[in-house]
């Protein structure tokens, strides 16, 4: 198992957490996900999958949730 945590931008509300869980929940392997919210801010999304998340496939899905979506570190 593999945890690891990721610094989101553009998140500013519930529905954006939903957004970003669902798509990222998608990805194979994927076998949790948890978002801290900052609105507005740079939130963090825990990513818990049974290997390590390609980094292209994260922003993939994060493009998919929302334009506004980006890791932070990009």
């Amino acid at each position: 198992m593999s945890t690891v945590d990721y610094a989101i931008t553009g998140l500013t509300c519930g529905h954006c957490v939903n957004a970003v869980s669902e798509e990222v929940s998608a990805l194979p392997g994927v076998t949790g996900t948890e978002v801290a919210l900052d609105a507005g801010g740079t939130s963090t999304l825990t990513v818990t999958s049974e290997a390590p998340v390609a980094r292209e496939d994260l922003v993939a899905a994060l493009a998919e949730a929302g334009d506004a979506y980006v890791l932070a570190d990009d």
